[in-house]
């Protein structure tokens, strides 16, 4: 199926943000209250047609910030051979875990490593360290998304921030009123192509303006509650889930008519 365009008319709900008066939340309702999820391994294409099975795991993930890094290296002593295939590949000399050996730098930034899909090359391209192929008995997908679930914690504490928000993203910006002050607008909505940047439009396929990936059984506010909450704060996150029932109210009362 086509994608949709990335132009096209959006619903936009603004407020103060309950815990801090001098932030503005400004929130995409069009995308929140969508039917998007994520179809990793049920029909995701993958961003590259070299490697469909790499899904958004193709370009490996760049760290937000120092913490972020460390959070996630945190979790990764905890993974074994039991969940993670390619694990022998970030061992030193001496057979211990190296961070040097799953984080390289690309220009100038950090991130995980990307190395080939399968251990024996039997898949083309690369993708990131912590991806386990099909064939992985310890299951295919994300090692430390696998974590997650054998630990019972959420994701959002494994994986790293860019992995467990796509693709939902946050932005931020100063606004100066006309009165002479101003506020911080952070922005919730959708990480579309232009997210990525120019390269965002040699993306060979894309899940969240694909009809393919409109499928799920709740609308995205209630389906990623969690890493809502996480980017907004809990008392933000309820005047949103309020602003999307009634904004699917209204919905559905002009589909009535």
């Amino acid at each position: 199926m086509p994608e949709v365009d990335l132009v096209f008319p959006r619903a936009f709900v603004e407020f103060q943000d309950p815990a801090d008066e001098s932030q503005v939340f400004r929130c995409d309702l069009t995308w929140l209250t969508s039917s998007w999820t994520c179809i990793f391994g049920n029909g995701c294409q993958g961003i590259y047609a070299t490697s469909p099975d790499a899904g958004c795991c193709a370009l490996g993930a760049h760290f937000s910030d120092r913490e972020d890094e460390e959070r996630v290296a945190a979790w990764v002593e905890r993974l074994d051979d039991e969940v993670w295939e390619k694990r022998h590949l970030a061992m030193n000399a001496k057979g211990r875990l190296s961070r040097k050996r799953w984080v390289e730098i690309e220009d100038g930034e950090r991130k995980t490593r990307t190395v080939p899909i399968t251990p024996d090359g039997s898949d083309e391209g690369e993708a990131c360290i912590f991806h386990n192929s099909r064939g992985f008995a310890g299951g295919y997908g994300c090692a430390l998304h696998g974590l997650a679930l054998r630990e019972g914690v959420h994701f959002v504490e494994t994986k790293p921030d860019v992995c467990w928000q796509l693709p939902i993203r946050r932005t931020f910006r100063d606004v100066e009123r006309p009165d002479g002050t101003s506020y911080q607008e952070i922005s919730i909505g959708e990480y579309e192509r232009s997210g990525w940047g120019p390269g965002g439009h040699d993306l060979d396929w894309y899940c969240s303006g694909n009809t393919e990936a409109h499928v799920g059984a709740e609308p995205v506010y209630l389906s990623s509650a969690t890493e809502l909450i996480t980017l907004m704060g809990q008392a933000a996150y309820d005047v949103l889930a309020a602003a999307c029932e009634r904004h699917l109210r209204s919905r559905s009362a002009l589909a009535l008519h």
